[in-house]
């Protein structure tokens, strides 16, 4: 049986990885930060087959613990600060965790694979945050990087730190270069799920409008149940690489406005939305498009979730949230 250590457990990547693993007959331990963790209900309830650790990705030793313990055959390092909004008001934090984690974990696995330094096989969360003010479109592994937030430039830290330890150690390790990705388990603090949330409160006549920041930003958006599938294919391949995971498409906030209302039967939405300086980042990234020829050729990996199915499938599980937590 195959054992797996996932890191950001709680976060909709991690569930969805999680679910993916166990269906293939691994021994999934995971990741959690803190004893009183908020999330930890949510973990032992969808996915309470997942063996739950103590570990912090700023505390080398909590990760060496949990590496004794876990014996993983592949490590999947998912866990991150990862709001974009929110790392400009501590980017201190998003880089110690964000950063310098990623540093903590590569060298928590060399550690503990000191005696065969592909014995562990492991997977880095990259973003397309880390292309930023896009230097090519669409954007694939070789395009410049060019971080817009302190998010972002965490990542890049620890995108060049797995390439690092790749190359000076041996290590089999990769990273995705994922662009966003969604699902009805994305936070309520995420433009798509705010979206969706609030379209389900109007309908049911629970809320009387949205407010949004920057309606002309453009996303590549897949379905994280989607992504997680890739993770796994790139820690099955021979010889480790970085791979470009997106749908190769773009569609911008007003297009995601769009389909969310329109499944609720409301055509015109521009009277329930109101724009906010406040929800504008301080340098916007305006257009963010993958191309996922590498993952297609290499990994055989496609998305099976378009766009228009993703948001309405998110309107559909808050509309039934929703429904639930009103008694109606």
């Amino acid at each position: 049986m195959p054992r797996a250590l996932i890191t950001g457990i709680t976060g909709q990547d991690g569930l969805y990885l999680s679910e993916l693993l166990l269906s293939k007959g691994y021994e999934v331990f995971g990741l959690i930060r803190g004893q009183n963790n908020p999330k930890l209900e949510l973990v032992r309830t969808t996915v309470p087959d997942v063996k739950l650790l103590t570990g912090d990705l700023t505390d080398l030793s909590s990760l060496l613990r949990a590496l004794e313990v876990a014996k993983p055959d592949e490590v999947y390092n998912l866990g991150a600060i990862s709001f974009v909004a929110y790392s400009w008001e501590n980017a201190s934090l998003t880089t110690d965790v964000t950063g310098k984690g990623v540093l903590n974990m590569l060298e928590a696995v060399r550690l503990y694979s000191h005696d065969d330094p592909t014995k562990v096989r492991f997977y880095q969360a990259s973003s397309s945050e880390m292309f930023g003010k896009v230097q090519e479109v669409p954007q694939r592994e070789s395009t410049l990087l060019w971080p817009r937030s302190p998010y972002g430039v965490a990542k890049v830290f620890g995108h060049y730190m797995t390439i690092n330890y790749r190359e000076s150690y041996g290590m089999h390790a990769s990273s995705g270069i994922l662009f966003n990705h969604e699902s009805p388990r994305r936070g309520p603090e995420f433009v798509t799920r705010k979206v969706t949330q609030a379209v389900a409160r109007i309908k049911l006549g629970l809320q009387d409008s949205i407010v949004m920041g920057n309606l002309d930003a453009k996303r590549d958006w897949g379905f994280a149940g989607d992504y997680v599938e890739a993770m796994w294919l790139m820690l099955q391949q021979d010889e480790a690489d970085d791979y470009v995971v997106a749908t190769g498409e773009t569609h911008s906030i007003r297009e995601l406005l769009d389909v969310a209302f329109s499944h609720v039967g409301i055509d015109d939405w521009e009277g329930y939305v109101t724009q906010d300086a406040r929800f504008m980042r301080p340098a916007e990234v305006e257009l963010l498009i993958g191309d996922p020829t590498k993952a297609r050729e290499k990994l055989g990996w496609a998305p099976k979730v378009d766009f228009p199915e993703l948001v309405r499938m998110m309107v559909a599980n808050d509309l039934e949230e929703q429904r639930a937590q009103a008694g109606r």
